[in-house]
């Protein structure tokens, strides 16, 4: 496809280097000229210096024979309005990173007339993902597929654990659970597991089940399992902004410490039923005096990732039982802070890019197949695809005992009349079944690419 990417910031500079990676041909827009030429020297993009919002810029990066044009840079007023001057030009389809939540009520009312194909809000989604984690505190991530029937959740195995030493498929029979587990990382490398395949002490399992089932194999191996209903946050930024909205309405009593005075006063406006704690969330006397042992979830969002990591750190010291979760703003940390008890790390940047990828990937497969989202669940190694069986296909009604699939590839569930459940050999893929794919392969956009006699992707 041709793509232009207005801002090449971090989110812009992300989305480059992955879209040129997928064989897309890019123009980047960008007024800082040092920023182009670093990203025209290292990868294979043609760059327009200028203002995204320029009609001449957008002319001189053909914006008429444009399939999607990504704006992301720092100001929302700049994205939407070089979205709508984008698709005023020719671009068939655009994308407005939009952050502020005065936009957020009204951006909904006004998209069909700006011609606006998708917008991201990076904090919202965020709340989203930390909404989630806080639903399954056991769950270092979780992703959502078939309307939100079925999850694929992220689970490191402590020592002493029941799954210590057994064979996958030993899992059903022993504990007496229909999860399925997709990918395993251990040491640094991925395994997309076969049933001989023994789970070990600090592997992180990727699984696929059911919510019902998901909280009984959680229960079964002695995770954590109690309901989390008192969430400390310390920081009040927008992230906080809209996961308190999430967290009031489904009954947790929030608690949020922000150093800023100003913003103490607007957030008691918005949230009442909150409590708002003006101070330093770094202050070890502030956190006793209002109980911070009693949390059953502890949040580190403010706008500062050392700050994020050291209170999350402490948070661990002090209340082991709590759910700790860290917002990182960077991406350059991973290898530092894998070592570290700092809970889940929530990168809303990383969250922006991988939005947008995947739009750009369903919206690409979209015109050969029926692809209905894509997840990464072990970073950038293993995708999870969910398809939609339309038609007839060399996979359709063949039992899966007699199905060459790939290796690497794995059916890990079947919805099918809204019921929900992991194949075994006798069974078959139908017209009107929905499936989830895990792969190590990249760039599968029809489900018959799971075949291991597929010409080579």
């Amino acid at each position: 496809m041709n793509i232009i990417v207005v801002g090449c910031g971090k989110v812009g500079t992300k989305l480059v280097t992955e879209l040129v990676a997928e064989k897309h041909s890019i123009f980047v827009i960008d007024t800082d000229l040092e920023k182009l030429e670093e990203l025209g020297n290292t990868l294979d993009v043609m760059c327009v210096h200028g203002h995204g919002e320029s009609v001449s810029v957008l002319k001189n990066a053909d914006v008429d024979s444009c399939d999607l044009l990504i704006a992301v840079t720092r100001s929302d007023e700049i994205n939407l309005l070089t979205c709508l001057i984008a698709k005023k030009l020719g671009a068939k389809n655009t994308i407005a990173r939009v952050r502020n939540p005065v936009y957020a009520e009204a951006i909904d009312l006004i998209k069909d007339d700006m011609g606006l194909s998708l917008h991201i809000n990076p904090e919202r989604a965020a709340a989203r993902e930390i909404a989630r984690l806080i639903r399954f505190p056991s769950a270092i991530r979780v992703e959502t597929f078939a309307k939100g029937r079925v999850e694929i959740m992220k689970y490191e195995i402590p020592e002493g654990s029941a799954l210590v030493e057994l064979r996958i498929n030993q899992l059903r029979p022993k504990l007496k659970t229909t999860v399925f587990v997709c990918a395993v990382e251990r040491g640094g490398e991925v395994f997309v597991p076969t049933g001989d395949f023994i789970l070990r002490a600090g592997d992180v399992i990727s699984f696929v089940a059911p919510i019902k089932v998901a909280n009984e194999f959680f229960e079964t191996v002695g995770a954590i399992s109690h309901k989390i209903t008192n969430v400390v946050i310390l920081g009040g930024g927008r992230l906080t902004y809209y996961l308190t909205q999430i967290l009031i309405e489904s009954g947790h009593k929030v608690k949020i410490i922000e150093i800023s005075k100003e913003r103490c006063e607007e957030l008691s406006e918005i949230f009442p039923e909150a409590m708002i704690i003006h101070g330093d969330g770094t202050d070890n006397n502030l956190l006793h005096e209002e109980h911070f042992e009693n949390a059953d979830a502890v949040l580190s969002l403010t706008g500062v990732d050392e700050q994020n990591v050291l209170m999350s750190i402490y948070a661990h010291q002090q209340v082991p039982s709590a759910k700790i979760i860290t917002k990182i703003k960077h991406f350059d940390f991973d290898d530092v802070l894998s070592g570290m008890d700092i809970g889940s790390i929530v990168y809303p940047k990383n969250i922006t890019a991988d939005l947008i990828l995947r739009y750009v990937r369903v919206m690409q497969n979209s015109w050969e197949a029926s692809m209905e989202s894509l997840h990464r669940i072990v970073d950038d190694r293993v995708e999870a695809l969910e398809f939609r069986v339309r038609q007839e296909s060399e996979v359709v009604g063949i039992p899966f005992a007699e199905l060459n699939i790939r290796r690497g590839t794995l059916v890990a569930c079947i919805t099918r009349n809204g019921q929900t459940f992991t194949p075994v050999g006798k069974d078959s893929i139908q017209i009107g079944d929905t499936l989830i794919v895990v792969t190590t392969h990249k760039g599968i956009s029809r489900i018959e690419q799971i075949l291991d006699d597929e010409a080579e992707i």
